[in-house]
């Protein structure tokens, strides 16, 4: 009798719990926001102030990322505007590989590290296929911290400035991310 006694209190305090974290969880719920944004990635791979090293290929660090299987490393600039020169917001940090057999395909994989007023210190992971000799491609945003938590989204590539001689670029980012 006791035994059945201490398993209805035990089912009791369970459904207590359940019930008050339930309740908890709902209070707590994040509203969704949504919000677009532009900026330009500064990818200099050659001249003054170096944004982008090739550390692996098939001709080792020698490669061009007009190979395929190079890979690079990043930290370039995040403007407001196209201009090389125009106001800084962030750092896209990470890597990116050719990984296409014809070399017309990269791999990203970065972080747009924030570091303007509005957004300092959050971040926004930028994943996906660059068909980069396309006008226009998408890639995924597929994860953030900060303002941009749990961020999902993608973003669309548009090259503005492209010097294949010396491998620099300009590319413009159109961004839209759901957050909480």
């Amino acid at each position: 009798m006791a035994s059945i006694t201490l398993v209805k209190i035990a089912v009791l305090l369970v459904l207590i719990t359940t019930t008050v974290d339930s309740f908890e969880a709902r209070s707590m719920r994040m509203k969704e926001k949504k919000t677009k944004m532009v900026f330009y990635m500064q990818d200099w791979e050659t001249g003054k102030n170096v944004t982008a090293v090739p550390v692996a290929g098939k001709n080792g660090t020698l490669s061009s990322i007009l190979n395929f299987a190079t890979v690079m490393v990043v930290d370039d600039a995040i403007t407001e505007g196209q201009d090389r020169q125009s106001k800084q917001i962030g750092r896209a940090q990470g890597i990116y590989v050719n990984s296409a057999l014809d070399a017309s395909d990269l791999h990203l994989l970065f972080s747009i590290v924030f570091t303007n007023k509005k957004y300092n210190g959050s971040t926004i992971e930028i994943q996906g296929a660059d068909r980069f000799f396309l006008k226009q491609r998408e890639v995924s945003v597929v994860s953030g911290t900060g303002y941009f938590r749990f961020a999902q989204g993608f973003a669309v590539l548009e090259t503005v400035y492209l010097d294949l001689a010396n491998l620099n670029a300009v590319i413009k980012f159109n961004v839209t991310i759901h957050h909480y």
